[in-house]
């Protein structure tokens, strides 16, 4: 009997070593042996439930979507320049009424008012710009506006005939164009390889949205937050999602002749949420289908028995230079209580993570975890940034 109460005191001692060894460790060897652990885990399960993708898999490349989202300052502010032009090559400002400009090909109806009478031709603008009418040969047109070019025609014909009256119509737009690619409903609708595009003759002032609209608009499987403007030999990335659901017309260029815009597709993964931490499958898991925490904590496969769940977090917007917002949710609560107040609505980008052991502060969860947010969501960043001489991971 002696013998056994022994042993069992042997046992609660060490039972109390190893766990105030655990508690004791610094906060950079309990982040290596998590990383460590959030590379090896996904492997050590088998279930027939849908799995999340593991997060070694994503590392292995660089995420040129996350990266692409992150325009320059310098290319900010050539967008919101592009968004207030005044005029460019397709209009015009006229008495603060924007008007399209003339080019080679356009088909213009001129009227001519004698009387109550009205006297219709029309003119095709020659390759080199130029239209003849009446009794005037070889007049430039190109850049002029409708206006612009109801002047010039009134004061040359007025040498000809009395208080001449004329009209000036664009009837079909053919100088001016921008070409589409990628994610377009008119474009899928028809499409036959995967390098389908189509050119949008242009009629005028037009905005980024009235060209997608001019096209049909995006499909559901448009990546519409990484949204490219290609001119003159230079990419602009758009975040259309900012334009439509946030009102950000700083972002809606003007279109110009020659431009082509290009709506990507959602990549493999498309919009994501990463579940880590104390759940059976850590891993990334589809938007649609873990909209909110319990239903990402269910794709996961629920939580383990070492699991904090009343600590549960949510990192969102991280950002590297920026503080990302963290909300704290029960989990304990939700699970046993039916508590749907901490249900937490999820969105693209947000890290779900199920502590071990309870969290006191979050200031430095958010500073030790830095690393692993880069090595989730931006792994080329990680790479040039944590392998620099002097900034290595320690760990025990």
């Amino acid at each position: 009997m002696k013998e056994q109460s022994l042993r069992k005191l042997l046992m609660v001692r060490e039972m109390r070593s190893e766990k105030k060894m655990r508690y004791n460790r610094s906060p950079i060897a309990f982040l290596g042996t998590f990383i460590f652990m959030l590379f090896l885990l996904p492997a050590c399960y088998s279930s027939t439930a849908v799995r999340g993708t593991p997060v070694k898999d994503l590392a292995l490349a660089e995420d040129q979507r996350v990266l692409s989202r992150l325009p320059s300052l310098e290319d900010k502010d050539l967008i919101r320049e592009m968004s207030r032009v005044k005029e460019n090559k397709v209009f015009a400002e006229t008495a603060g009424m924007p008007e399209y400009r003339i080019g080679p090909l356009d088909v213009l109806e001129i009227n001519s008012h004698i009387g109550d009478k009205v006297r219709t031709t029309t003119v095709t603008v020659n390759s080199r710009g130029r239209i003849s009418y009446s009794f005037i040969d070889d007049l430039d047109a190109v850049g002029l506006t409708p206006s612009e070019l109801d002047r010039v025609l009134t004061r040359k014909l007025s040498s000809y005939i009395r208080n001449p009256r004329i009209d000036v119509l664009v009837k079909e737009f053919k100088s001016k164009k921008a070409t589409v690619i990628g994610e377009f409903a008119a474009l899928r609708a028809r499409q036959t390889t995967e390098a389908a595009s189509g050119t949008i003759y242009l009629e005028g002032k037009t905005t980024l949205l009235d060209l997608i609209g001019q096209a049909g608009g995006y499909t559901v499987d448009a990546d519409i937050k990484s949204t490219r403007l290609i001119r003159g030999g230079r990419a602009y990335v758009i975040n259309l999602f900012d334009i439509i659901e946030k009102g950000d017309l700083s972002q809606n260029v003007i279109i110009d002749d020659g431009d082509t815009v290009d709506i990507p597709e959602l990549p493999e993964f498309g919009e994501r949420v990463y579940v880590m931490g104390e759940v059976v499958k850590q891993g990334i898991y589809p938007l649609k289908d873990a909209q909110d925490l319990l239903a990402a904590l269910s794709l996961a496969g629920s939580i383990t028995r070492l699991a904090k769940e009343e600590n549960t977090l949510i990192v969102r917007g991280y950002e590297q230079g920026k503080e990302p917002l963290v909300m704290m949710s029960d989990v304990k609560a939700l699970l046993r209580k039916a508590d749907l107040g901490q249900n937490i609505r999820l969105q693209d980008g947000d890290l779900v993570y199920i502590p071990r052991m309870l969290i006191g502060d979050i200031n430095d969860w958010i500073e030790n975890t830095k690393p692993l947010l880069e090595l989730i969501l931006y792994p080329g960043r990680f790479d040039a940034y944590y392998t620099a001489e002097g900034r290595g991971l320690l760990v025990d």
